[in-house]
């Protein structure tokens, strides 16, 4: 009995020590995770395979310069410096980690392998809709995509 509670009680302290040692959340905590979030999930990588994915929803002779069109306009060091910075901004150091371990375990990254093709099924869809309009969303259509990009 005695060994059983010597055991509880280092666990005890053992498991209280890992939430008192825990990350501060700082400005320069929050940058670290989510650094480590976007090594996990590369802005990059994103784009290409969200591109190719919507461009299969085009007629064939214009998916390449759709999918050209989506990734060659991109800076990716401002767009992942403007998102590391947006996330340092609004989320805690431990909501920033979460994020980090989540996408970069086997399940995260799985479910980030969809995420393209889970885009291009969302895209097609303008889905605003006028205030005075309950009528369904329309389609985009490939010269809107061109006049977006282009702004």
């Amino acid at each position: 009995m005695q060994k059983q509670t010597f055991t509880l009680t280092i666990l005890t302290l053992f498991i209280s020590c890992g939430f008192a040692f825990s990350a501060p959340d700082t400005p320069e905590t929050r940058r670290h995770e989510a650094e480590r979030y976007l090594q996990a999930t590369p802005p990059k990588a994103l784009f290409e395979d969200m591109a190719d994915k919507m461009a299969a929803n085009l007629p064939p002779d214009q998916r390449d310069q759709f999918k050209k069109l989506m990734t060659s306009q991109l800076d990716i060091a401002a767009l992942t410096k403007a998102m590391i910075d947006s996330m340092v901004k609004h989320f805690t150091t431990e909501e920033l980690k979460a994020l980090a371990d989540f996408y970069g375990s086997p399940v995260g990254k799985s479910a980030m392998q969809k995420f393209g093709a889970y885009m291009a099924d969302i895209m097609p869809t303008n889905g605003g809709r006028d205030h005075e309009s309950a009528g369904e969303a329309e389609p985009i259509a490939p010269q809107s995509i061109a006049e977006i990009t282009s702004r």
